[in-house]
C-alpha cells in the first residue's frame, strides 16, 4: 500500500485530494491546523487514513516533529502540500512576522518535509512530490495578500538539489493554482466573482475535482516524465 503526506488537508481541495487518494488505495496521513471535521469523517470511513493536527507557523517545533519521527516521513511514496496560511496584508502595513509566519507554513515547511522525504524515495527509487502555488502571483497577487503570494512564488523556486532527485524516478513539481470553485473564493462578499471569472479566458472557475484529479496524476506512478516543472491550472491565465 502506497504512502501519501498532505500538508494542509482541511482545505476544500484537501479534503477532496484526500479522499481521492483513500479511495484509489492510498494509506493517507492528513494534516490539519484548526478545521477537522471532515478528516474526522473520513476516518471514520476509511481505515486507511491518519490525522494530525499541527501549527505550522512553529517552525521549529515542526522540524523536531520531522526529526523525532524521522523513519515515518522516510517512508512515505509522495508528499502534496496545500497549505494556504492568508493573513491580510498590504504593503503599506505589512509587519516582519506576518511574513515569516506566511513563509514559515507555506513555504519553509515545505523545505523540511522533502529534506526528509527523499531519503527515503532515493532508497527505493521513486517518489512524487507536488507543491502548489496562485496563479495570483504571476501578477503580483493582491493590494491585501502580501505576505500570501510571496510565499506561495517560492514554491515555484526549484532548489539545484531536487535535479539530482529526477534521475532516481523522484518527481517534483509546483501547480500553479487559478481561480477554484472553494468556499474561501464564495465567501469574498467584497470580490467580485463575476468580474474575476470574465478576466479568465475560459470564462469559468476550476473545480475542486479537476483540481484534485491534477494534483492525483502527479503523483500517480505513470506520471515518468513531468518534473521540475511549474504547470499553470487556471483556464488560460
Amino acid at each position: 500500500m502506497k504512502k501519501i503526506f498532505i500538508l494542509g488537508a482541511s482545505s476544500d481541495i484537501g479534503i477532496n485530494v484526500t479522499e481521492l487518494f483513500l479511495k484509489s488505495g492510498w494509506h493517507v496521513t492528513a494534516h490539519y491546523n484548526k478545521s477537522n471535521k471532515k478528516l474526522i469523517y473520513l476516518k471514520t470511513k476509511y481505515k486507511e487514513i491518519k490525522i494530525i493536527k499541527f501549527d505550522l507557523k512553529n517552525i521549529f517545533k515542526f522540524e523536531k516533529y520531522l526529526k523525532k519521527n524521522e523513519k515515518l516521513f522516510n517512508s512515505y511514496d509522495a508528499f502534496v502540500s496545500l497549505t494556504g496560511y492568508l493573513k491580510p496584508s498590504s504593503f503599506e502595513n505589512f509587519k516582519a512576522k506576518d511574513i515569516i509566519e506566511h513563509f514559515n507554513v507555506n513555504y519553509l515547511t515545505n523545505l523540511l518535509v522533502i529534506r526528509e522525504v527523499v531519503k527515503g524515495m532515493k532508497k527505493r527509487k521513486s517518489g512524487r512530490i507536488v507543491l502548489s502555488s496562485s496563479i495570483g502571483t504571476k501578477f503580483g497577487g493582491g493590494l491585501n495578500t502580501l505576505g500570501y503570494s510571496i510565499s506561495k512564488f517560492n514554491n515555484e523556486f526549484f532548489p539545484v538539489f531536487f535535479k539530482t532527485l529526477y534521475a532516481k524516478n523522484i518527481t517534483i513539481n509546483t501547480l500553479k493554482i487559478g481561480v477554484t470553485n472553494t468556499k474561501i473564493h464564495n465567501n469574498l462578499k467584497a470580490k467580485n466573482m463575476k468580474k474575476r471569472i470574465k478576466l479568465i479566458p475560459l470564462k469559468r472557475m476550476a473545480s475542486i475535482k479537476e483540481v484534485s484529479t491534477y494534483i492525483y496524476f502527479l503523483c500517480n506512478e505513470k506520471n515518468k516524465l513531468l518534473t521540475g516543472s511549474v504547470i499553470n491550472i487556471s483556464g488560460g491565465e
